[in-house]
């Protein structure tokens, strides 16, 4: 047994026996009345009053009641923008160091989150809390000893004005601890550079030099970089380089989407932990063996609130109507889909950060991603949600034993009737309409809404199988690689006018 690595773990399950064992309930009602009372005197706790909530018998009922919800461009226009231009107390008190970039998967331009002092701390002390958790999965002491690639964005931020910007994962590891850098990889030079190519490149160059045990970082592009590390080496997968790698943690999508293609890079199955790190905060991750839902970070930073996600409380490009009714931690109830609405100590408030989520256990707080709100489909009727849709993929890998990493889909007139179209991405060759009408069955049984538009205004499903490098290519050609960056999943007709174009183009 490795001494080093049994003093670290020791360590940790030290500081995990004297954790807090307040019910996620109760750090939620103490989250929310802290949020308040440190932002009541910025401009938008004057304009909505947080002193008067703060006197409230119920905070929660009167702060639903009195701030309505926002999404980023009524954020942005708003209230960010004039801390964009200098001043300060105006969401939060004082001004943040760093805006978190985030293109997403919809919209044009990149978006521009602050990321206060606070949320820096907020995050650190969730990624202890996550390290913590690992004891409860029971590896060996020497893994403590080894390193852990981290692949993000760039952490050589831009100077705009008097702020830095760069993607979250970026200014997360440019905030790294001192005592963890010597087992961060791949080290400062490399996490700096701009090009995903160059970076991806050096790091296969490097990777026999590194003892790396853990992996952290979006799947299809850790998927992407293990195998250039594999090819550049020669090797039949990645443990003939990394031969003590055991721990994967994922971040900002599902990982059961990649799972079939992302152990074929691997001699024997690792531990995959799931974590939950967007622009915004850090809001759960992974903290038990047994389960693959996260546990909400209910006692640090940030105030979740949920509404249930149904058509009637969706606008057309995906934001809330201020009429939704929102449903605090203390009123949810299992295997619903809920918006999720956070407010934080960034100075983001009743924000829509775009995901929905179900909660598998409540009392635990531990809840999985469902879908995203722009990505809901319902055309015609059809009420398809991300998760709906990647449930059924996962069936159409069991049955053509094929792996379905990526997809994207929209509805499209063809001779004046409504289709969806699916682009799905598969380096094995099959027969699209039997696929076609094998998709369309599962959907039709998993979701009666689904089934009923098929009866209906949707004629039917069309499928066309692609290369799945040709959707990292489109990210691309968008200028989105690396980092947080994720495919869209349901585009609208401009848009996917423009993808099958672009497909067309490839394909000559």
């Amino acid at each position: 047994m490795a001494i080093l690595g049994s003093i670290i773990k020791t360590a940790i399950d030290l500081r995990g026996a004297i954790v807090s064992k307040k019910s996620p309930v109760a750090s939620q009602q103490e989250v929310l009345r802290n949020l308040l009372e440190k932002a009541k005197d910025t401009a938008f706790g004057k304009y909505y009053g947080f002193s008067k909530i703060l006197e409230s018998e119920d905070i929660s009922k009167t702060f639903a009641a009195n701030v309505p919800y926002f999404d980023y461009n009524e954020m942005e226009s708003n209230w960010w923008c004039k801390t964009q231009e200098g001043l300060k107390d105006i969401s939060w008190p004082g001004s943040p160091k760093y805006f978190a970039r985030s293109s997403g998967t919809t919209g044009k331009s990149s978006k521009k989150i602050p990321v206060t002092d606070e949320m820096i701390e907020a995050i650190r002390t969730t990624g202890i809390k996550q390290v913590g958790a690992l004891t409860n999965f029971e590896l060996p002491s020497d893994f403590y000893e080894k390193e852990i690639m981290m692949l993000g964005s760039s952490t050589d931020l831009e100077e705009q004005d008097q702020f830095l910007e760069g993607e979250i994962s970026g200014i997360s590891a440019s905030n790294i601890p001192f005592w963890f850098r010597g087992y961060y990889k791949p080290g400062d030079e490399i996490a700096q550079m701009e090009d995903w190519d160059q970076k991806v490149e050096t790091i296969a160059k490097n990777a026999r030099n590194w003892d790396i045990g853990a992996l952290s970082g979006i799947p299809s592009w850790m998927e992407l970089m293990m195998k250039q590390v594999i090819e550049y080496h020669d090797a039949k997968n990645i443990h003939e380089i990394w031969p003590n790698l055991q721990v994967y943690t994922s971040g900002g999508v599902a990982f059961q989407p990649y799972e079939k293609s992302f152990n074929q890079l691997l001699a024997h199955p690792i531990t995959v932990i799931d974590t939950y790190l967007a622009s915004e905060g850090f809001l759960a991750f992974q903290n038990r063996p047994d389960t693959t839902s996260m546990k909400l970070v209910t006692d640090n930073g940030i105030y979740f609130e949920f509404v249930p996600f149904e058509p009637e409380y969706i606008n057309e490009d995906g934001s809330l109507a201020q009429d939704a009714p929102a449903l605090s931690l203390a009123e949810v109830e299992t295997d619903v889909d809920y918006v999720l609405i956070i407010s934080t100590v960034s100075g983001a408030w009743r924000y829509l950060i775009g995901d929905t989520i179900a909660f598998t256990n409540v009392e635990k707080a531990e809840i999985k991603i469902t879908g995203r709100t722009k990505f809901f489909l319902n055309v015609v009727g059809s009420q398809l949600s991300v998760n709906k849709m990647e449930v059924a993929l996962r069936e159409m890998e069991e049955q053509f034993d094929i792996k379905i990493p990526e997809f994207t889909l929209a509805a499209v007139k063809i001779d004046g009737e409504f289709y969806h179209h699916w682009y799905l991405g598969t380096e094995t060759k099959i027969n699209t309409e039997e696929i076609a009408d094998a998709l369309d069955k599962a959907l039709k049984e998993a979701n009666k809404n689904y089934a009923v538009a098929r009866s209906k205004a949707l004629e039917g499903v069309k499928v066309t199988t692609i290369n799945p490098k040709l959707f990292h290519e489109w990210n691309a050609k968008n200028k989105k690689m690396g980092g947080q960056v994720k495919m869209e999943k349901v585009m609208n007709e401009e848009k996917f006018a423009e993808w099958e174009e672009f497909v067309k183009t490839q394909k000559a």
